[in-house]
């Protein structure tokens, strides 16, 4: 039995853990649009692969119009969806998406709903299911599976009629009830416009808000794979970016005001930032593929883009608050063809590498400001996601000075907020003491969002602090995790795509002066040579024989003079170009503006015209920031 002595040491003892017992405070308010719990996950997942693979491919083709009536060119000999997934592990991904279907309608499963699919293919003997293989490789290795599923369709007889679109219904029940779970639905914004619909050759527009019943489409999703991110141009899970080089700019809402943005926006430079008033969580992700296209070409081989390369797009992209989408053009063979999967596990190296040490690891910086509680400035170096420092309700500035045990070299920062209640941060800034002063870190881009992450490149600094004042938000703090780095003395910084040197035979360009021509092989891409009229005639000065034009449209971001559709002719004076030598479609351009190459059989000319029979916008003159003749 305990004595009174006894008793009344335990009592103070419980008097002291009671007064040492951290007080209880509340956690800040959520702000919203807020992310569904499935957002969140797919955020982390930062980067993942994209395949387009089908008849295109074989035909060397962006875009088929669907008129293929012998499937039999579709026969990859060595395909092996197991190598594509280990390539993708090996490169640090954590999921694929492949285009299940694209524009031309060929389905890479064999779905009985068409004709046009694998199963009337020489591959496997009609037995093939690509989407199958890939699915069943992707359990194997442990990587997420998503579908690309095009809306739009230029094979099929009732495309822009009701049948088509329950048609369109029926396809996505196969592919989201037949392999497993899917993390990411794609539905593409280019819809409606030529095709072959069945024979009728024609252009067939649509109201891309209306025509598809999205709602209804979502209803499909959400019953099948509840778990699975719709992207399209306004979400509702994700957004495109606006582009497809593969970046979001520095300022980046996760926000879209949902009820303006639909596929096929037309105002796509918006979805680059998003809208800081939006009223719906959709982020941002950001398409781009390892090649100048998204299917395979043997002449794009030497095309591939470099480590450095993708190291700068990954930088703008997941540490621009956005998630990286790399496409992978599988070969003919079937494959992942072997500079890619060089490169691609190159580039995942060479991120590991630069950001391999973190500084700021346990080092707890002083802040201004703090709730207290579970929210103090230990939750933003523990390296636990749910936990985050918050400020004070009504605090939206505050100031975090970190101490450094020793001078250190930094040229890498990543700052994160506590997503799960909101996007907040909407100005910040950066610097760092030296022999005294304190000076900003030398940055080429603003530093105004953070999000889900962000990460900064600056010239190195040597320093023992450095301390990172939050100017304005949309409510108090809430940041999840800083982290320093030292990445050595890298290229990747501000890598600017240069223009391939394009060799052409030398020309005049008629109907236009002197220093306008000049910028139509300048090797200059931010300039641009207008001509007035919806053709261009070059003048070879003399006969020669020809057998292709080289085509890069406006770079700009207004699309001006930009040609979709084209007519090649040639002659013996520009009075007489009654030869139609080539005439087709640069397939995907308005997205994709990348180099077009026109060939056509070998012939003896002096003039050649390039004829506009169609224009991303109607206009009044046709350009182009280079145009050659081989």
């Amino acid at each position: 039995m305990k004595t009174y002595r006894q008793l009344f040491i335990a009592l103070l003892a419980s008097f002291a853990l009671m007064g040492c017992k951290e007080k209880e405070v509340k956690a800040p308010e959520p702000i919203g649009p807020l992310p569904l719990p499935q957002q969140v996950e797919w955020q982390k997942m930062e980067r993942y692969a994209f395949v387009h693979f089908g008849l295109n491919t074989f035909n060397d083709r962006e875009w088929g119009y669907g008129e293929d009536k012998d499937l039999s060119s579709f026969n990859p000999t060595k395909l092996d969806c197991e190598q594509w997934v280990k390539t993708f592990v090996e490169a640090g991904m954590k999921g694929v998406i492949i285009t299940a279907k694209h524009h031309d309608g060929f389905c890479l499963w064999p779905t009985q709903l068409t004709e046009y699919s694998i199963r009337n293919t020489p591959y496997k003997n009609g037995k093939g299911d690509v989407v199958g293989e890939l699915a069943a490789a992707c359990k194997k290795y442990g990587l997420k599976f998503g579908v690309y599923l095009s809306p739009w369709d230029r094979n099929h007889a009732q495309y822009g009629l009701q049948e088509y679109v329950d048609y369109y219904y029926k396809e996505l029940r196969e592919l989201l009830t037949n392999y497993g779970d899917i993390f990411e639905v794609w539905l593409d914004g280019a819809n409606g416009g030529d095709g072959y619909y069945g024979g009728a050759r024609e252009t067939r527009k649509i109201d891309r808000r209306t025509y598809y019943n999205y709602p209804k489409i979502h209803e499909i999703v959400k019953e099948l794979q509840p778990k699975a991110i719709i992207f399209s141009d306004g979400g509702p899970g994700c957004r495109w970016v606006g582009n497809e080089r593969g970046f979001a700019n520095a300022t980046n809402w996760s926000f879209l005001r949902g009820k303006d943005v639909y596929p096929g926006y037309p105002n796509g430079f918006e979805l680059t930032s998003g809208h800081e008033d939006g009223d719906t969580w959709i982020p941002a992700e950001c398409d781009v593929s390892i090649r100048p296209g998204w299917f395979y070409h043997e002449s794009q081989d030497d095309k591939v883009k470099t480590v450095d390369q993708l190291t700068d797009l990954y930088y703008r992209s997941v540490g621009h608050n956005a998630n990286m989408l790399l496409n992978f053009p599988v070969d003919k063979d079937g494959l992942v063809h072997p500079i890619d999967s060089t490169n691609a596990v190159e580039f995942y190296k060479n991120i590991q590498s630069q950001l391999k040490t973190n500084i700021l690891e346990r080092v707890i910086p002083k802040v201004s400001n703090t709730r207290g509680g579970a929210y103090k400035a230990k939750a933003l170096t523990d390296g636990d996601y749910d936990t985050y420092w918050a400020t004070d309700d009504n605090v939206t500035s505050a100031t975090l000075t970190f101490t450094l045990p020793e001078l250190s070299k930094i040229n890498r920062l990543m700052l994160q907020e506590y997503i799960p209640l909101g996007q907040r941060v909407k100005s910040f800034t950066v610097t760092y003491f030296d022999h005294g002063k304190w000076l900003p870190v030398k940055l080429k881009e603003e530093t105004t969002t953070i999000g889900f992450k962000r990460l900064l490149r600056f010239q190195t600094i040597e320093t023992d602090q450095i301390r990172i004042e939050i100017n304005d938000a949309r409510g108090c703090i809430c940041l999840n995790n800083i982290e320093a780095f030292y990445a050595g003395e890298t290229t990747d910084i501000s890598f600017e795509e240069k223009l391939e040197d394009i060799q052409s035979l030398p020309f005049t360009v008629m109907g236009t002066d002197e220093n306008e021509a000049a910028k139509a092989t300048d090797k200059n891409i931010s300039t641009v040579c207008f001509v007035k009229g919806d053709k261009v005639v070059l003048d070879l000065g003399e006969e020669k024989t020809i057998r292709s034009l080289i085509y890069l449209p406006n770079q700009g971001v207004d699309y001006k003079g930009v040609i979709t559709h084209y007519e090649l002719a040639v002659g013996s004076s520009p009075d007489n170009m009654s030869k139609v030598v080539a005439k087709g479609e640069f397939a995907n351009i308005k997205n994709n503006p990348i180099l077009q190459t026109v060939y056509f059989s070998p012939t003896k000319v002096r003039y050649i015209q390039l004829k506009a029979i169609k224009q991303v916008k109607k206009g009044d003159e046709i350009g182009f920031a280079e145009i050659g003749i081989q």
